[in-house]
């Protein structure tokens, strides 16, 4: 682990003020764009605050803000069309195995495990324990590794999720492949998720609660 610089933080003064440092690099790690240099957001920082004085113009700074934007874009772009197509491939292999099969929304389901126990209705409330990863294996979310089972409505879930459990029965685990659309779409969730990411989940419907 690498040392951090050193710095007095006895006072309350002190501390408050690096809590204010903390909060603004915060915000700017979450801003931050290829080749960002924090050298030169320190002396934009010390410039305005120890002067009001900037030396560079709004007229300067600002089609920079452009050329940033418009390359920042130009790569997202290209980051979920490589995501797409990554999706696609992966939902036309694993449709074309026997153990598949593929609902006219575009879910796909397998049935590892038969239960015989009721269907929840749209409304329904359920018990499950589930495992959700990436095409690549990464786990994003996980009720079984928490070691505790999840409780929400067949409503308040992703698509693909609320098309299938209406279509397990209590007991049953199945392992279901959604689209994008079927997942988070366009928009991703968080950090976890990229926009435009089909989503694999092994789901063991345990329990209604109605």
């Amino acid at each position: 682990m690498a040392l951090l610089p050193e710095v007095e933080l006895t006072t309350d003064e002190q501390k408050v003020s690096y809590g204010f440092g903390l909060q603004f690099g915060d915000q700017l790690r979450r801003n931050r764009f290829d080749g960002m240099e924090l050298e030169a957001v320190l002396a934009g920082v010390r410039h305005w605050y120890n002067h009001q004085e900037a030396a560079l113009s709004d007229v300067e700074i600002n089609p920079s803000y452009q050329v940033i934007q418009e390359r920042q874009q130009a790569k997202a772009t290209e980051l979920a069309d490589k995501r797409e197509q990554l999706a696609n491939q992966f939902m036309v292999a694993n449709a074309a195995r026997d153990e598949v099969s593929t609902t006219g929304s575009g879910l796909q389901y397998e049935v590892l495990e038969t239960g015989d126990g009721e269907k929840p209705g749209p409304r329904s409330k359920v018990v499950t324990h589930y495992h959700g990863t990436l095409l690549d294996g990464t786990v994003f979310d996980s009720s079984v590794e928490r070691g505790e089972p999840a409780e929400f409505g067949v409503d308040q879930v992703i698509p693909g999720w609320t098309e299938a459990l209406q279509m397990m029965s209590v007991g049953d685990k199945w392992r279901i492949a959604c689209p994008p659309k079927l997942a988070y779409g366009e928009q991703g969730a968080g950090d976890s998720i990229p926009p435009d990411t089909a989503l694999v989940f092994e789901i063991h419907l345990i329990a209604i609660k109605d």
